[in-house]
């Protein structure tokens, strides 16, 4: 996510970092150098310090710029000092380079993890030219049919498994309890613990079933938050009732065999008062492991990410999350190189030199990230030739669409405005969405403008860099107006309930075009929408252009008010 891809250097690392290293004085900071010692006396020294550096890599998920794996990455992988990687879109091109890169990957070190953000929906890595061909989450338990989200579940593993991709960061399992949440939203499949309960163990098993490891996220749950924790660390304070609801999903996802469950950067008083849930020992080793009986791989979220990063530095971070019960750290979309990894697995050496780390709970650690690999290759081996309908995601997304009164088709030529929200860090910015290619290829003269958020300044919070939207600004549509005149208007909208300034611009539009058509690609909360998608994947925009163009009925029993 070229966005937030900031590049941070050791000395970054270093300044950032430094309470890491107060603690211990000058001589026990980490630095680039290999930490075998080269003048051991005793093979037996040499054999531990050996392993101990090759535990504190296998743990590591790092990112590298390119299409092709750089040096370093190939060469820790083959010693056995790096344990998997993490793709983004500067990393991927087509679907024969991305298999590429994954071949040359696996063939420098079979047991390495090869994660991605491909949930479906607002988040794909794989098809961010084009939009998802998936709706996501929310489309999902819409629909509420747990056999349709294990198929959709299988396709995306399918399409993961046949690239040598074997680590899927999904499915996004947090009940959205809070309509204001700004970073889960559409990506959670719904506000109702139950039914998010059922979708979230339907979709791990589909996913699995094609050997790639599924990963429930946010623990304990970033549903209820008002923040993002890519920016800060949101507080969650609720009784024993509500923390039972937002556990629900996690409990049924365990149930289901998940392999790993990805932690919230949150703070969980009720649990823990002082630590996020990322590096409490409370909540991951207590709750999780103790409560919940889940011994499977717990991962971070973005360890780069502003929570963590500008809170206690990526070092300090990435050995407490160890030391609470954390099994592999995930560094984020911010830009890395050799030096970032060296100076986390450095850092995890020295904290277990210094005692911080017990050497035990490393290995412990590094052995579930080898375990993990090992169980999706043979997983993948047993999948390969099972039958699977790639068909699924246009079908979910046709059948999620939801009119709202009587909505006829066009009449004529429309002109369509796209309102392009500024959307959470975990979204690409450059993901496709909306419908203006596919309205286009249906009713042929069609014309498109793009209104884009108004900005006020950009905010840097460790790490993460975010343009922050001016929700107060009032913008002039006299163009979109007058390239309208006389033609059918729809107005393609995203989040609108999350966005004054928008809101305030479809308003004075409907104000001079009653009969302006409005479709809803976010939340579905308010009642200025038309016609609600559910989501912005590119097949969301498909089944909304289908049904504008009279293409798609829409049944009886879809006509309903929110």
């Amino acid at each position: 996510m070229d966005l937030w891809e900031t590049p941070i250097g050791l000395n970054h690392c270093a300044i950032e970092c430094g309470t890491d290293r107060q603690q211990s004085g000058t001589d026990s900071q980490p630095d680039q150098t290999d930490l075998t010692y080269q003048t051991d006396k005793e093979d037996g020294m040499a054999d531990t310090s050996a392993q101990l550096t090759r535990d504190a890599g296998t743990v590591l998920q790092m990112g590298f710029p390119g299409t092709t794996a750089p040096t370093w990455v190939l060469n820790a992988l083959a010693a056995g000092e790096l344990g998997g990687v993490v793709l983004f879109r500067r990393n991927l091109e087509t679907p024969e380079q991305t298999a590429a890169l994954c071949a040359q990957l696996h063939e420098a070190n079979p047991d390495v993890l090869i994660a991605i953000d491909e949930e479906g929906g607002d988040v794909t890595r794989l098809e961010i030219g084009k939009g998802s061909s998936y709706p996501g989450n929310l489309a999902l338990g819409r629909v509420d049919d747990v056999a349709l989200t294990e198929a959709v579940g299988r396709s995306i593993g399918r399409d993961l498994a046949s690239l040598g991709i074997n680590f899927n960061y999904g499915p996004c399992v947090d009940v959205n309890a809070n309509p204001d949440n700004p970073v889960i939203g559409v990506r959670a499949f719904g506000s109702e613990s139950e039914l998010v309960a059922r979708h979230s163990a339907a979709y791990v098993r589909g996913l699995q079933s094609q050997g790639v490891i599924g990963c429930a996220k946010h623990f304990p749950g970033h549903g209820d938050t008002a923040g993002d924790s890519h920016l800060g660390l949101p507080t969650i304070d609720y009784d024993e009732a509500t923390e039972l609801l937002h556990l629900a999903p996690f409990r049924s996802a365990i149930e289901a065999g998940v392999r790993s469950i990805m932690t919230a950067h949150i703070l969980v008083p009720r649990r823990d008062p002082v630590m996020p849930a990322t590096m409490s020992r409370e909540i991951l080793s207590g709750l999780l492991r103790t409560e919940l009986g889940y011994q499977g791989l717990i991962v971070t979220d973005g360890i780069d990410m502003g929570a963590i990063s500008a809170r206690y530095g990526v070092a300090e971070g990435t050995v407490q999350a160890i030391v609470a019960g954390c099994d592999a750290l995930d560094w984020g979309g911010s830009e890395c190189d050799e030096e970032n990894y060296l100076y986390l697995r450095n850092a995890l050496v020295w904290a277990v030199r210094e005692g911080r780390l017990a050497a035990e709970r490393l290995a412990e650690a590094a052995d579930r990230c080898r375990a993990a690999a090992r169980w999706s290759a043979q997983a993948r081996t047993a999948a390969a030739g099972s039958p699977v309908d790639r068909s699924v995601g246009l079908e979910a997304a046709r059948r999620a669409l939801t009119v709202r009164g009587e909505l006829k088709p066009l009449a004529g030529i429309p002109h369509l405005v796209e309102f392009d929200a500024v959307s959470s860090i975990a979204v690409d910015t450059a993901t496709r969405w909306g419908m203006a290619e596919q309205l286009g290829r249906l009713l042929p003269g069609t014309t498109v403008s793009r209104v884009s958020a108004p900005t006020s300044h950009v905010e840097t919070v460790g790490l993460m860099v975010m343009p922050v939207v001016d929700q107060d600004a009032v913008l002039d549509l006299s163009a979109e107006l007058t390239a309208a005149v006389g033609r059918p208007l729809v107005l393609a909208v995203r989040d609108l309930s999350l966005n004054p300034w928008m809101r305030r611009a479809v308003d004075a539009v409907r104000a001079e075009r009653p009969d302006a058509i409005v479709v809803e690609f976010g939340l579905p909360y308010g009642d200025t929408a038309d016609l609600l998608t559910y989501g912005a994947s590119q097949v969301s925009g498909t089944a909304a252009a289908e049904y504008l163009t009279g293409r798609l009925p829409i049944s009886h029993e879809s006509k309903v008010s929110l």
